[in-house]
């Protein structure tokens, strides 16, 4: 199975991307975490996101806050999927990281999730991944079950306390 990078602009970005991770474990994908800046080591970035590929990485997510770039920078240096979680910040809630993320050129795409949205990064890799790995599919297709299964519970729950 190909790995997925999670790759944060900041360690302060963490207790975000660790959501990711646990998505990551529940569904049995192996994966690295790095802390990269697409200003503070850009060399480091690009070296890293340069082989990604042939280190046997299948998708890359990116997280960074404010108005850094760290998705788009790594997406112009492979043509792995990438997927950027815009992180909040206390000066703009998240709108600069996120306009940041979803504003790309043509020809070098990420795919952004919500802000803060680490776990859907994290299952839209898997998704991405699942397009070659039938195991992989049916984690997902049970994963899916269970929150149904979950939703509907809650709704029996309410129902049961507020429909006499």
């Amino acid at each position: 199975m190909k790995k997925v990078a999670v790759i944060m602009g900041s360690d302060s970005d963490l207790a975000v991307v660790e959501k990711a991770f646990d998505v990551l474990r529940q569904l049995d994908i192996p994966f690295e975490a790095h802390v990269f800046s697409a200003h503070r080591t850009p060399e480091q970035a690009k070296e890293f996101t340069c082989h990604a590929a042939d280190n046997g990485f299948g998708v890359i997510i990116a997280a960074a806050g404010m108005a850094a770039h760290l998705a788009g920078a790594i997406a112009a240096n492979t043509v792995l999927p990438v997927i950027g979680i815009p992180i909040k910040s206390a000066g703009l809630g998240g709108m600069d990281a996120l306009l940041s993320t979803v504003m790309m050129p043509s020809g070098i795409p990420v795919a952004t999730v919500a802000i803060d949205g680490a776990k859907n990064a994290a299952y839209l890799a898997a998704e991405i991944l699942a397009v070659n790995d039938e195991n992989l599919r049916a984690r997902l297709v049970a994963a899916r079950e269970e929150a149904r299964e979950q939703a509907l519970a809650k709704d029996a729950a309410i129902a049961a306390k507020y429909n006499g």
